[in-house]
């Protein structure tokens, strides 16, 4: 055994884990940490503020399919990390969030930066650990990344104080982790499948639902086989994009509040749904006694928690997304699939109606329209950027009109919908993926919640672009308030906003607006291609009362959409 402190058992701990990067923002408790990780060969990328570190740390593990790693300081920096935390565990996104804590000794002594940071992100995190010892220090980081990465992905924070960082103690590598509480179902059951199947067999009019959890699987191959075999439409959720590939003939888009009319109605008509990953949430479900209400529900997911929850399901089927749907597959393989698909050429004439009859649409006029900027975005990057949002209406028109084919291409906070997301995740999907162009597409108001992490995107030569639909408004609460507050725009102008080419300038960036809708394409292509190897800004004046449609008014059923 090895006699080492607890801050070089943390690194130690973190190599082993195959740590290349850690996100983050040093402060007095996290002091010893930071001088033994300035001896090793992680990547500290210093973010602006802690905030950042986690939306950062979860743009790298959606990018890179592995678990994202942050680390912060006590009090302030800790409580900083809590809307980041909570974006990951409300999406399922595998983080190991690292804060210093007071000495031990001080702690519930309301001391100097003290917060309870394991209170506090009880409610948002899969597990949290308060270490008090040094010699607990490379168990729990092997336990935290395992529960954090395996059954249901989720957020796990270690609250380190700052005196075991320095305390010296034996050191032991850690071998396999076995967590007797703790033991995720990936088989699924065998009679649940073959209910499956038979279901699949007899449908007319079925669809699948694709959600997240098939993205975090790794499942998303396995679903297209299943698709594609069995020949049925498939529509995702926002987490769900890049799934499956929205250019298929089978692709039917986003479903829920703002899905497309296709698949929205298809959900509301067919005889078999087929939800895999999926939480079911309330932007998708609309009023929930009418959602889907002639069909039977199949409902595929690694959380059993997640079952039943929202809508009731006639066949659960607990497991792993990949790991059932290769066993469907294998099933289909020995199954009669014999004029299976024409068996439901009616259904297809019926969503290729639904698709021509109200396909999403607008007018480009004198004004950029919003939807323009993005349609030219997907056809100049032909579908191969990684996209990150922001939220509002930049990301609905994001998920409407930049078509994603391939899983972890599309990086956005779905659950929460947390503005100020983008930059950051975008920063985060840069250092992932290098070889990559990373684009936020963003809005003018959230893009002013992290617009200082242009910084950190400078200081790091990460050239990520930025599109800003600046439309001069809070522009998703503007059109609720349009709707159905006439027209009473309360607190939703932004009538003050930074000149975002002189902002882009001052980090230096690169800087561009476009005004006139002829402008859009050449700014793009400046933006994107020519100044390829920098961070910039694209600041697009578009529409100012553009809306997003397809809308479902909050609590109408999914079928029931405003169209213009």
């Amino acid at each position: 055994m090895e006699e080492l402190t607890g801050s070089q058992i943390l690194m130690r701990s973190l190599k082993a884990e195959g740590v290349d990067t850690i996100f983050g923002y040093p402060g007095g408790a996290v002091i010893d940490i930071y001088d033994e990780l300035a001896r090793t060969d992680i990547k500290h990328i210093l973010v602006r503020h802690e905030q950042g570190a986690v939306h950062a740390a979860d743009g790298y593990a959606r990018a890179s399919g592995r678990t994202g790693v942050c680390m912060v300081t006590s009090g302030p920096g800790a409580t900083n990390t809590v809307t980041g935390i909570a974006s990951a565990y409300m999406d399922s996104i595998p983080l190991v969030v690292i804060t210093g804590q007071v000495p031990t000794h001080l702690i519930g002594n309301d001391a100097f930066q003290e917060v309870d940071i394991v209170g506090i992100t009880r409610p948002c995190t899969k597990h949290n650990y308060l270490l008090k010892d040094a010699a607990d220090i490379a168990k729990t980081i092997k336990e935290a990344f395992y529960i954090a990465r395996s059954g249901r992905p989720g957020p796990v924070l270690i609250d380190l104080p700052k005196d075991i960082t320095s305390k010296i103690t034996s050191y032991e590598p850690v071998g396999e982790i076995k967590m007797k509480s703790y033991n995720p179902t990936y088989e699924p059951n065998q009679k649940q499948l073959k209910k499956v199947i038979d279901l699949v067999l007899e449908a007319k009019r079925p669809v699948i639902f694709a959600g997240g959890g098939v993205i975090l699987s790794k499942g998303s191959e396995e679903l297209t086989e299943f698709a594609r075999k069995a020949q049925i439409p498939v529509t995702m959720s926002l987490m769900g994009l890049g799934a499956f590939p929205g250019t298929d003939p089978l692709s039917m888009g986003m479903i829920g509040m703002h899905g497309t009319y296709r698949a929205n109605m298809s959900t509301g008509e067919c005889d078999l749904l087929i939800g895999i990953g999926v939480r079911f949430d309330d932007r998708v479900t609309g009023k929930t006694d009418s959602f889907a209400s002639q069909a039977n529900i199949v409902h595929i997911d690694i959380d059993p928690t997640s079952i039943r929850k929202n809508i009731p399901v006639a066949t659960p089927v607990v497991g792993d997304c990949r790991c059932t749907l290769k066993k469907l597959n294998e099933m289909l393989d020995r199954s009669n699939l014999d004029g299976i698909g024409e068996k439901r050429s009616a259904w297809f004439k019926q969503i290729e109606q639904w698709k021509s009859t109200n396909p999403l649409a607008y007018s480009q006029g004198s004004a950029i329209k919003p939807q323009f900027v993005v349609e030219q975005l997907y056809e100049l990057t032909q579908g191969e950027a990684i996209i990150t949002t922001e939220v509002g209406q930049n990301q609905m028109w994001a998920a409407q009109y930049y078509h994603f084919d391939k899983p972890g291409h599309f990086i956005t906070s779905g659950g929460l919908g947390c503005m100020g997301f983008g930059l950051p995740a975008a920063i985060g999907a840069q250092v992932a993926r290098p070889d990559k162009l990373v684009v936020d597409i963003a809005g003018d108001g959230s893009i002013q919640m992290n617009s200082q992490e242009m910084a950190t995107a400078m200081q790091y030569g990460l050239p990520v672009k930025i599109v800003i639909l600046n439309n001069g408004y809070l522009g998703m609460v503007r059109q609720w308030q349009e709707l159905f507050y006439e027209k009473r725009y309360a607190c939703t102008q932004m009538s003050t906003a930074p000149d975002f080419v002189k902002l882009a300038e001052a980090y230096g960036a690169a800087g561009l607006r476009a005004s006139k809708p002829e402008d859009v394409i050449p700014v793009l292509k400046q933006g994107l291609f020519e100044l390829r190897d920098r961070p910039v800004i694209m600041d697009f004046v578009v529409e100012q009362e553009e809306s997003v449609y397809p809308m479902v008014p909050a609590g109408a059923p999914i079928t029931e959409m405003l169209l213009v």
